[in-house]
């Protein structure tokens, strides 16, 4: 069976960086462009992992993540925060949030496929 990744990303490039990336390594997506978004995708396809950048419109990335965790339904479903926020304190934030991971970008291929299989074996 195929794992389906929900990208949560706002950017159009970083969302092509990533269908190019999950798309070789054999996984299904789909895409949001922004909070709201974000939330009927989770409700209508409810995804194995979710990439979730923290910048959003509408609703960040942090309100998003709290919204997911809050439904007993979607709690399950693991976080991977992919953003550019990497100052101090960000990560224990999107933490806080309930992401269970953090990401940073510039992100190596490689280590955000390692963390996404610690989620999906």
């Amino acid at each position: 069976m195929t794992r389906h990744i929900l990208i949560v990303e706002d950017h159009e490039d970083n969302r092509q960086i990533l269908r190019d990336l999950l798309t070789s390594a054999g996984y299904a997506m789909s895409e949001a462009g922004d909070g709201e978004a974000a939330l009927t995708a989770v409700q209508a396809r409810r995804p194995d992992l979710i990439l979730m950048d923290i910048q959003l419109p509408l609703l960040d990335g942090y309100e998003v993540t709290r919204r997911i965790k809050s439904n007993p339904d979607l709690q399950d479903i693991p976080i991977v925060v992919v953003s550019s926020y990497a100052l101090s304190g960000d990560e224990v934030k999107a933490r806080e949030a309930g992401c269970d991971a953090y990401v940073t970008k510039p992100y190596s291929p490689r280590r955000l496929l390692a963390k996404i299989k610690e989620f999906l074996p």
